[in-house]
């Protein structure tokens, strides 16, 4: 069986993360979709339970797909799983240097789990959380940019914290 990790901390989930978990579970047997308990980021919008909830109801169809969180490291996290290979997605160069960094130690650490890059479709290379963060707290049209079933939640949690 081959068994894929697509880390990240889907803060929230984009239309690009959504687009390399669907073309990974086509590829892979099973597919598990973890969030990274990121301790560098300070301030996330919405807690990890909610991100698995929000993951889990953009995936619901997508049957070989697992949602799951981690903390510590993505190798052990992989080992655990049985998973054969760590995939990410890439956006632009710059995401290439620092993944680059991360799947040698990845290999050094654990060379039985390969690390595959999949390039991010052109419409959402520019496409991160922390824009549509940005473009949905001045309450702007982020159709474009998040699976529509959970918009009303990221607009809802941006609202709740500028009243907090």
């Amino acid at each position: 069986m081959k068994i894929a990790v697509v880390p990240g901390s889907f803060d929230p989930v984009t239309l690009g993360h959504l687009d390399i978990i669907k073309r990974a579970s086509n590829v892979f047997d099973l597919v598990y979709i973890s969030i990274l308990a990121n301790k560098g980021k300070q301030h996330p919008l919405f807690t990890i339970p909610e991100r698995m909830e929000l993951l889990r109801r953009v995936t619901k169809d997508i049957d070989n797909v697992v949602v799951d969180t981690f903390d510590g490291l993505l190798v052990d996290y992989a080992r655990e799983k049985k998973a054969n290979a760590i995939v990410k997605g890439l956006r632009a160069v710059t995401d290439f240097e620092y993944e680059l960094q991360m799947a040698h130690i990845n290999r050094k650490l654990a060379p039985d789990i390969e690390t595959m890059f999949m390039m991010t479709r052109g419409k959402y290379s520019y496409l991160s959380s922390s824009i549509v963060k940005e473009v949905a707290s001045y309450k702007a049209d982020i159709s474009d940019l998040v699976p529509k079933e959970i918009m009303p939640d990221i607009y809802s949690k941006l609202n709740s914290n500028k009243e907090d």
